[in-house]
């Protein structure tokens, strides 16, 4: 059978994509308080697969912003988590081009790099902390090279 247009595979450009262009973020808790640390913001480059997370004392946009400072990359998921969407999120973006994905509440697997991390972070802080739950922020760094 021979084949004719209607049977070729659309044309489309290959999207190329470099380290640090797509990154998947998420918070994560609230836990026991440690050290005035409550919660973990987690970032994943869906490329490398490298892993940031630093312990904060809130869930809000301004802990975001301040992380999104240190760089940004061209394509940002999300959950509908209203630290990563509101106006100050919006215009930070919309300032240096970066596209923000939202995975639905019923399609979790859209961010599900960041979703499996958090999983993978949770179970190895669980490992390592002492008895009292008290020391989990002091050991984020080493549960990250665990990872």
């Amino acid at each position: 059978m021979a084949m004719n247009r209607r049977h070729e595979m659309p044309q489309q450009p290959i999207q190329f994509c470099e380290v640090f262009d797509v990154w998947g973020i998420d918070f994560m808790g609230p836990f026991p308080v440690s050290n005035g640390y409550s919660y973990i913001l987690l970032v994943v480059d869906y490329v490398s697969r490298w892993v940031e997370a630093i312990a904060t004392r809130t869930n809000d946009a301004k802990v975001v912003v301040d992380f999104l400072k240190f760089g940004v990359p061209k394509a940002l998921i999300s959950d509908q988590g209203s630290h990563f969407c509101n106006k100050a999120m919006a215009s930070l973006l919309q300032k240096y081009g970066v596209a923000h994905r939202i995975a639905t509440a019923y399609h979790p697997q859209t961010n599900g790099q960041a979703e499996l991390f958090n999983r993978e972070i949770k179970t190895t802080v669980q490992k390592i902390i002492n008895p009292g739950k008290k020391d989990w922020s002091r050991l984020l760094e080493d549960a990250l090279w665990y990872i």
